[in-house]
């Protein structure tokens, strides 16, 4: 898969379309996926998305709207400002990847027909209720630039490895469960304050399932961002199934170096994600 990359953004609509295809128009059968989020939407949209979505028959373009550790409140900032401060990743139907900077939030919402826009808390804070105050404004922004059609999404974390050693975990008491708890109820809070969010897309809860039934309570990297295999693996088979509504457990694409028999967990976890996207394994048992 190749990358390019652009330094600065001087004519939008011929840098949201990668080089080897040409703009799909309003072809109905290609689905869009745009997030405005972090370094979590990176995992989690950015290596095997695309790649399961072809091996299902599916055209998609995923672009990702890009600051570290960006919070709700950044981003409304953003909006206020019509900041350019993202990098914004562009996966088109070809799976080639255009990276272009600095970008503004408004540009990329305005640069495709979006099926679907997804919007996340930073990750530490996600199980913090009052940090979603000026979500609303952020939902509203986002709907007042995109098509009637656009589907807003709102894109669940999940919580650090049982070690992890960031600076944030200690609001949840270095607690995985605890910190998988608070995000379920705080998100369940959010979704039912905003009317506008259409679609959870319960990674968190995928990534749960998957430590409960592998017994691997990690799947990070470093304590917090996913493992960029099966962490990875998992988050992306998430979004195909609740994005499409059918089930990822059998899709045939795997990442290089997942063996088959992690790769179905990982399915499965995602898949019993969707059915019940609040509750995990661990609290049923």
């Amino acid at each position: 898969m190749k990358e390019i990359t652009i330094g600065i953004l001087a004519l939008a609509g011929m840098f949201f379309c990668s080089s080897s295809e040409t703009c799909a128009g309003d072809r109905p059968d290609i689905v869009r996926v745009l997030a405005v989020g972090n370094s979590f939407s990176e995992d989690a949209l950015d290596y095997y998305f695309h790649d399961i979505c072809k091996a299902a028959g599916k055209e998609v373009i995923v672009g990702n709207l890009y600051i570290g550790g960006c919070t709700i409140d950044r981003h409304v900032l953003n909006a206020r400002t019509d900041s350019a401060a993202y990098r914004y990743r562009r996966i088109g139907l070809d799976g080639n990847t255009l990276t272009t900077a600095p970008v503004r939030m408004s540009d990329a919402l305005g640069s495709d027909d979006w099926d679907y826009v997804s919007m996340q808390q930073a990750s530490g804070v996600s199980g913090k209720y009052g940090s979603y105050a000026n979500l609303c404004e952020l939902v509203a922004y986002v709907d007042s630039l995109t098509p009637e059609k656009t589907k807003l999404v709102w894109h669940q974390t999940w919580a650090y490895s049982p070690t992890s050693d960031h600076v944030e975990y200690g609001n949840y008491g270095s607690n995985q469960h605890i910190m998988y708890d608070s995000i379920m109820s705080a998100c369940s809070r959010v979704v039912a304050d905003n009317k506008a969010l259409s679609l959870v897309v319960p990674v968190g809860t995928a990534v749960q399932n998957a430590r409960t039934s592998s017994g691997n309570q990690d799947l990070t990297r470093d304590g917090y961002h996913l493992d960029k295999l099966i962490g990875r693996y998992i988050a992306s088979c998430t979004w195909f199934e609740a994005i499409f509504g059918e089930s990822v457990v059998g899709n045939t694409f795997v990442p290089e170096g997942l063996s088959p028999e992690l790769a179905r967990e990982a399915q499965e976890a995602a898949h019993a994600a969707c059915i019940n996207p609040s509750q995990s394994s661990h609290q049923s048992q």
